[in-house]
């Protein structure tokens, strides 16, 4: 299964112009911490991707893949 966390969150930085080490300062976590979630090597805490949700102003299910753009439901099959 891909992980769509780690594309979403590297797609946010293109569009919002933000290197990796200026957003680990914004929210307070260590460069090393989003390269390794953008590289798909490490899940943030559940904390982190509230403050990711909230600073990109997306929800946590989009993040997760759980949801597209329009926020309409993405249902996959086990």
């Amino acid at each position: 299964m891909k992980n769509l966390f780690a594309v979403r969150l590297t797609d946010l930085l293109k569009e919002n112009n933000l290197s990796k080490r200026g957003f680990a300062e914004k929210i307070g976590v260590s460069a090393m911490s989003i390269s390794d979630w953008t590289n798909g090597k490490v899940q943030p805490t559940a904390e982190n991707i509230y403050i990711i949700a909230v600073y990109f102003d997306v929800t946590a299910d989009y993040l997760l893949g759980l949801e597209d753009e329009t926020g309409a439901k993405v249902h996959q099959n086990f």
